[in-house]
């Protein structure tokens, strides 16, 4: 039986190392028909390939800087000789300097502001606009969230910011794209152990509630649910879901507060 990808071309970026959301989605969409090539660049372009090679048949892996746009542009240049078309992209990527996160929110530095900024949201847009292009028949793009529409997060500071900007970004590139038959959603996972969550201080307070709160509960090992529904995502069956944020997290953003059951003192 034919995977709900069958025969699509897509791009996916941020693999670093087999527990990489971003690899679970690239192995997902593999299985379910999808030609996949990969990005990487300078020193984790190693972690990368190794990880690659795990996946049957083991995707190309091409080089882009996400903050560099001739990389972007070189990036679509291949790809367009490689497949002539383009059918989706994941965009797995973030980054904050630490200065920038812990508690640190109003030391942070503008230089560190900007980096996070330019790396976790304007980077949509950036790889959208070289990118499109290629999606002759319509497409679809999936940005990974974590929701920051509302809360302000311990911990996560001008990272948080950064995603309730990609949110915004996911919108207007909805709004600036949909005449092209293209797709922009961003996909809200929850807390899940990566080499990326590692660099949030104070991540484990995230991983020992979720499960508490969350209806449904939450394995924050399990990468399986969160590249199932990137893989919708990018299939056809959601040809008409656009400029929205998708929660996989075990139901927690849909909770209210924790209050106390007997009156204080």
């Amino acid at each position: 039986m034919p995977g709900i990808l069958e025969g699509k071309k897509i791009l996916v970026t941020g693999v670093l190392t087999p527990a990489s959301i971003a690899f679970a989605i690239a192995d997902a969409a593999q299985k379910e028909g999808a030609d996949i090539v990969l990005t990487s660049f300078g020193r984790v372009m190693s972690l990368t390939e190794k990880s690659a090679r795990r996946m049957k048949p083991t995707p190309e892996i091409l080089e882009m800087d996400v903050n560099k746009q001739e990389q972007i542009d070189t990036l679509a240049q291949t790809l367009k000789q490689r497949w002539g078309r383009l059918d989706g992209f994941v965009h797995a990527i973030a980054f904050a300097p630490g200065d920038a996160l812990g508690g640190n929110f109003m030391t942070a530095p503008w230089e560190s502001v900007q980096t996070a900024f330019q790396t976790s949201a304007y980077s949509l847009k950036a790889m959208a606009q070289s990118l499109s292009p290629l999606m002759t028949e319509g497409g679809s793009i999936v940005t990974l969230d974590f929701d920051n529409s509302t809360q302000a997060w311990p911990f996560y500071d001008w990272m948080g910011v950064c995603k309730a900007a990609l949110e915004s970004v996911t919108r207007y590139l909805a709004r600036d794209l949909g005449k092209h038959h293209i797709r922009v959603n961003a996909l809200a996972a929850g807390p899940l152990k990566t080499m990326a969550a590692k660099g949030i201080p104070g991540f484990e307070r995230f991983e020992n509630t979720w499960g508490q709160r969350a209806p449904l509960g939450w394995n924050s090992e399990d990468r399986t649910p969160v590249a199932k529904m990137a893989c919708v995502l990018l299939s056809d069956y959601s040809s008409a879901t656009t400029g929205e944020i998708v929660h996989v997290d075990g139901g927690y953003h849909a909770m209210g507060a924790e209050v106390a059951t007997e009156p204080p003192d």
